[in-house]
């Protein structure tokens, strides 16, 4: 395995994002070092390239797992615990297994369940409604045990324990430490102590949770909505107990995942086994209800600071302790907001999951940042006006250049100072309330900020195969994952660059285990890690063509271009033939060729992150406390932008969901029960087209070849960030009170104001 050393933690935290990334990381050797250089002039990349399976999409042509149909196939269904937490007295699957259509009733779990929504049996019929009956006539008796679904309730000492082995509230092992904390207070001209509070978040996509399962003899094969079809083949083969060989997972399209998708669910599992009892496919998709209570959320933290600085604008000392619940998970904790991204010579980070009989966290969008972003940027905000200082200017004094929580490296590139001005010029910053509170009325405005770090390299060993096919047609094999986002359009619009033609040129082909490997897509992983591969790959079939093309030509092949659906040679463009022109006569090659890409490793002694800022403008109505966004601009640095419009619409989405989690998102919980109140979305509240507010996407026009060929970073993270801090800082900026926790809801924007009125 190669030394993660040369990494900082953040860009560890986006290898790690996927359970695969860290398993497949290869023995490369380190690319030479070089300084940024200037961007090369490109045709289509860094252009707008429309989606090139974007009518399929929009005319509902589009294959998605749910709506596949196989020959024979039966439809599964799961029946879930009632209970926060129980032990299993008995099942009876008896009059299941006999209802007419039903053919194959399995228990799946023995002993205790832990959350209500745990899968306990599940069942597999003709159609869904027979499936449905099926379960409701499985006999299960339990033996209900005391339970805590409320993390402050899970903290005391009597709450009753989720785990036999260990305690409710467990410390991490990610404690970190740098200089004298008690020193850096006494320098301290202001000290606060501060506490910021994060909901538990559902991942809520689309397309929900799906799998289906077929047997060949041996041999499984499994459509699934999923973000790494190699992690789900690899789960599927471990919980099997079969070879990887004998399991093939495909995906062809999906309608979200944000996470929650990334690694092998236990439906998944479920469909497999039900298969393989029946000799017939199985089919299970999860309602809305399965989805918001067994497949992931985004974990609650309650990040206790304290922070000191001079009247100058200097961090003196950052502290703090983080109380994050993923039900039986262990939940995000990540220090890397607070940590790296302003400098501060006395630092400590402390974290403790909190357990709670509920369903297990996964991943969702900037695990442990998007959290850690809201409360740090909110302090930062605070020290700012408890001196009187420009929140701008207060981050531009802290401002650092080398990686403070790793080993001291500096960034590869960072834009972070662009991102702060373009962003401020767009927002109107002069605008903003001199100190927090100024206007008067009952509508309020103010602006706020908040700042965006997160790992941007990309996974080494990510491959790709071009396929050169003796008429010219050219084909790009990945397996990688398009989760929605626009992989299929960047990897076509990557090798027709690189060889002259059009991305509707290039047939595309990913989402398949069999395929050359792809790390998951999640953690802003796929762009660095694909795009990079089909270049490589690209410019080695074009380096072939060009070779070819030198002989006919009678010119030197480093003298020869490939644009426009020709190659002619750059000192004498009237030396030229068409790419058409390559495959005729005698030299039209017999079979097809293969050219092997692969994103190459990293060079040490850098650290490879990307860096945004979001300005927004809100609107408070004090009578009501209700928030209007009125316009966010989210300005990245994410190096060579691929496909200018597919990553504008990435940045809308991205804000789109953090307004969406900071003024409504919160999964409730009945403490008497254990049962979520609001699993569907009309109870679990979620922003609609009318809260979305003008939104203005910027890239820092900076590009840095050692991160990779192509010099780009991921931009799944980034725009989701710094939304809630943003959106925080504005608030108090209109206010004079901040609201330190999400979803800033009416109620406690009015309590906020209430307290301001009682001077507290």
């Amino acid at each position: 395995m190669s030394d993660h050393k040369n990494l900082n933690p953040l860009d560890k935290a986006s290898l790690e994002y996927g359970e695969e990334a860290e398993k497949f990381w290869p023995d490369l050797p380190s690319a030479p070092q070089a300084p940024p250089a200037a961007k090369t002039e490109f045709k289509r990349i860094g252009g707008r390239t429309s989606r090139i399976d974007g009518r399929l999409i929009v005319t509902g042509s589009a294959p998605y797992t749910q709506d596949m149909k196989l020959r024979g196939m039966l439809i599964g269904k799961i029946l879930r615990s009632p209970h926060a937490k129980a032990e299993i007295i008995s099942v009876d699957l008896k009059q299941a297994q006999a209802l007419p259509g039903v053919k194959a009733a399995l228990q799946l779990t023995e002993g205790k369940v832990l959350f209500a929504g745990q899968q306990v049996a599940a069942v597999a019929a003709v159609d869904e409604k027979t499936a449905e009956k099926a379960l409701s006539l499985i006999q299960m008796e339990y033996k209900p045990l005391p339970f805590v679904v409320n993390e402050e309730k899970s903290m005391e000492a009597e709450a009753p324990q989720v785990y036999e082995d260990r305690p409710n509230v467990h410390a991490f092992s990610r404690d970190y430490s740098r200089g004298d904390i008690e020193a850096g207070f006494q320098q301290a001209d202001v000290v606060l102590e501060r506490t910021y509070r994060t909901s538990i978040e559902i991942h809520h996509p689309t397309e929900t949770h799906g799998s289906i399962a077929k047997w060949d003899g041996d041999f499984l094969t499994v459509w699934d909505s999923t973000q790494g079809v190699h992690s789900v083949r690899n789960g599927l083969a471990s919980a099997l107990n079969i070879p990887y060989s004998k399991v093939k997972v495909i995906k062809h399209y999906m309608g979200g995942g944000f996470g929650s998708k990334l690694s092998l669910s236990n439906h998944t599992v479920a469909a497999a086994r039900l298969a393989k009892q029946t000799g017939r496919p199985v089919k299970i998709i999860l309602s809305r209800r399965d989805n918001a209570l067994c497949v992931g959320n985004r974990p609650s933290t309650q990040q206790q600071m304290k922070a000191g600085v001079k009247k100058d604008g200097t961090i003196t000392a950052l502290s703090m302790t983080n109380y994050t619940s993923g039900g039986l998970a262990r939940g995000d904790a990540s220090s890397v907001p607070f940590i790296e991204v302003y400098r501060c010579d006395n630092c400590t980070f402390n974290a403790f999951s909190v357990y709670l009989n509920t369903g297990r966290s996964r991943p969702m969008r900037a695990p442990g940042v998007t959290q850690g972003t809201f409360g740090y940027d909110g302090l930062m905000d605070e020290l700012a006006a408890a001196i009187d200082m420009d929140p701008l200017e207060f981050r531009r004094h802290n401002y650092t250049t080398k990686s403070l929580g790793g080993t001291g490296q500096p960034y590869s590139s960072k834009g972070l100072d662009q991102c702060y001005d373009l962003g401020a010029a767009a927002i109107g910053w002069e605008r903003r309330n001199r100190r927090p509170g100024e206007g008067s009325g009952r509508l309020r405005r103010g602006l706020g900020m908040a700042t965006q770090i997160w790992a941007g390299a990309g996974v080494p060993g990510t491959l790709a195969d071009l396929m050169l096919y003796p008429d010219g047609s050219v084909e790009i094999k990945c397996g990688t994952q398009d989760i929605g986002c626009g992989t299929r359009t960047h990897m076509a619009v990557v090798a027709a660059e690189t060889l002259g033609l059009e991305p509707e040129d290039i047939a595309v082909k990913l989402g398949d285990s069999d395929f050359p490997y792809a790390p998951v897509s999640g953690g802003s992983l796929t762009t660095p890690s694909v795009a990079p591969a089909v270049r490589d790959a690209a410019l080695k079939a074009a380096e072939h063509l060009k070779q070819s093309a030198a002989q006919r030509l009678e010119v030197p092949a480093e003298n020869l271009v490939m644009q426009d659906k020709k190659v002619f040679d750059s000192t004498d463009p009237e030396k030229s033939m068409t790419y058409a022109d390559l495959f005729q006569g005698q030299g039209r090659p017999r079979r097809e060729t293969i050219f092997h890409g692969e994103r190459k490793g990293l060079p040490p002694g850098y650290a490879y992150n990307s860096f945004g800022a979001h300005f927004a403008e809100v609107e408070v109505d004090t009578e009501t406390g209700r928030i209007r966004v009125i316009k966010l601009v989210a300005a990245h640095e994410v190096g060579r932008v691929i496909n200018l419009k597919t990553a504008e619409s990435q940045v809308i989405g991205g804000v789109t969901q953090g307004i969406s989690a900071t003024l409504y998102e919160q999964r409730i919980c009945d403490d008497a029960t254990g049962n979520l109140v609001n699993p569907n979305l009309r109870d679990y509240k979620i922003a609609t087209s009318m809260d979305i507010p003008e939104i203005v996407p910027i890239f820092v026009d900076m590009v840095d070849p050692r991160i990779n060929i192509l010099g780009t970073k991921g931009l799944g993270e980034p725009p989701r960030i710094p939304v809630s801090g943003a959106i925080g800082n504005a608030l108090f900026n209109a206010i004079g009170v901040p609201v330190r926790e999400i979803p800033m809801t009416p109620d406690k924007v009015l309590a906020a104001l209430k307290s301001k009125e009682a001077g507290q």
